[in-house]
């Protein structure tokens, strides 16, 4: 399976389309967490580890924050609502300098992460390509 890194184009705005509901119905909530435990473990291993928390508690409120969001986009419970309000994702990262390289890092620690999950091929492209999109939204340097 091929996860390819489009394009980031200052200024572009794309369109986002949400990723299939089969992926929480598959993975379940266990699952989810542990597939964006397991990036956050990569990310504070790369180049972008300066963006994320040092502090292992902080860090794991932002695994939690983080999974919270993906498990409500892609169908499970409404957990991020609920405990830190509409996901308004791109202001809450403005304080991070977020550059085109650092998407790349971000997603590319996300690819082995998604190739060693068991899905259908059709449920980790639509993730995957939630993630290409949505994460062109977040640069902001």
């Amino acid at each position: 399976m091929e996860l390819t890194i489009s394009n980031f184009i200052p200024g572009q705005r794309p369109e986002v389309e949400l990723p299939s509901g089969e992926m929480f119905r598959l993975l379940e909530e266990e699952g989810m967490r542990k597939m964006v435990s397991d990036h956050y473990n990569l990310l504070k291993e790369s180049d972008i580890k300066d963006l994320f928390p040092k502090n292992p508690v902080a860090l794991e409120k932002a695994k939690e924050h983080s999974a919270d969001f993906f498990i409500q986009i892609c169908g499970g419970p409404m957990y991020f609502n609920k405990n830190r309000g509409r996901p308004m994702l791109n202001k809450r990262h403005l304080p991070f300098k977020i550059t085109a390289d650092a998407r790349t890092v971000w997603l590319d620690c996300y690819k082995p992460i998604l190739e060693k999950i068991d899905l259908p091929e059709e449920v980790v492209k639509s993730f995957w390509n939630y993630l290409n999109v949505f994460s062109k939204w977040m640069v902001n340097s």
